[in-house]
């Protein structure tokens, strides 16, 4: 299933700002995400990133040593 920003935002009760910034640093183009018609438009690929929520891949500080929880 893919997703929109927005719903993936909704999906997972985040500012769909976190998802656009801190979460697009941390998936993988072709596995986690791909581009829309057009290129820039990112279509979420809803059943790798609960697989990847559920087995705690996104619970790791990122470089900048904040969590996506750090925006909450």
């Amino acid at each position: 299933m893919y997703l929109t920003s927005e719903e993936l935002a909704e999906r997972i009760r985040y500012d769909v700002r976190s998802v656009r910034t801190h979460l697009a640093k941390s998936m993988i183009e072709g596995v986690h995400y791909v581009r829309g018609p057009g290129g820039r438009k990112k279509l979420w690929v809803w059943n790798q990133i609960e697989k990847d929520m559920l087995n705690g891949v996104f619970s790791a500080r990122s470089s900048s040593g904040s969590t996506l929880d750090d925006d909450e």
